[in-house]
């Protein structure tokens, strides 16, 4: 691990907290106590900063520092609100359009995602604080530095951060293999979100009854699925072209 790229100790972790650095995720050892780690989890739990406890030989092998106990990842990233995103979009006159990842734990995936997307015009891209790939170095290698240009949400609840584009006008699209929709055939030509799943689970039932819209891509071959970064690139043209964009 790249030392630049993390903060050990309890009390170097509550400092990068209060002056403000963005944390991507924060490893606590199992059965920590003391004052300072409680002061530490408070600072956690309002913030609502991502974090795990983990057995002290896992941190051990992340460094053989004096960790205290905490190992916390420095974000390479700034993340944004999904709040201030929508209507700045809207008063640019555009017509928004978003992707939301669930559950794709590849970080080479989510760097293709983002390089696609932003060459696509995507206004933004949501993932959720848990259960998601770490937007990391090579998460922003393999996205040509796309994740430094992209706006990327941080969503606590994605469900959440849904209703807020559904009750902002937005038309929730889901990509599913599961439905008889080609996507060809669906109107893009509207403020949206499309939702892309992991290649293994798909997309939880929970994000998939906040559907407006299901979409698939007809598959030719004995291979039943796309690569998800693949598949992005093909929805994200579709709706480009039927905006009639200018390529």
């Amino acid at each position: 691990m790249k030392k630049e790229t993390y903060i050990y100790g309890i009390r170097p972790a509550i400092e990068a907290i209060k002056s403000g650095k963005e944390l991507e995720k924060i490893f606590l050892q199992n059965g920590l106590k003391g004052e300072g780690f409680r002061e530490l989890f408070g600072l956690i739990r309002d913030l609502e900063i991502p974090f795990q406890f983990v057995p002290v030989e896992k941190l051990n092998r992340l460094s053989h520092q004096n960790h205290q106990g905490v190992i916390s990842f420095v974000s390479e990233i700034t993340y944004q609100r999904i709040e201030d995103i929508v209507p700045f979009v809207f008063e640019q006159g555009r017509q928004p359009l978003f992707l939301i990842l669930d559950r794709i734990t590849d970080v080479r995936n989510v760097g293709a995602i983002a390089r696609t997307a932003e060459c696509a015009g995507v206004d933004g891209i949501l993932i959720p604080s848990r259960g998601s790939a770490q937007i990391n170095s090579d998460a922003i290698k393999t996205s040509a530095g796309a994740l430094y240009k992209l706006p990327v949400v941080r969503c606590n609840d994605l469900k959440e951060s849904i209703r807020f584009l559904k009750e902002s006008g937005l038309t929730i699209v889901a990509a599913n293999e599961k439905t008889e929709l080609n996507y060809t055939m669906a109107d893009f030509n509207k403020p949206m979100a499309l939702i892309l799943g992991s290649e293994g689970e798909g997309i939880s039932d929970e994000l998939l009854k906040l559907t407006d819209q299901t979409i698939r891509i007809p598959l030719q071959g004995e291979i039943n699925s796309l690569n998800v970064s693949v598949a992005s690139g093909v929805i994200l043209f579709e709706i480009l072209r039927q905006r009639n964009i200018n390529l």
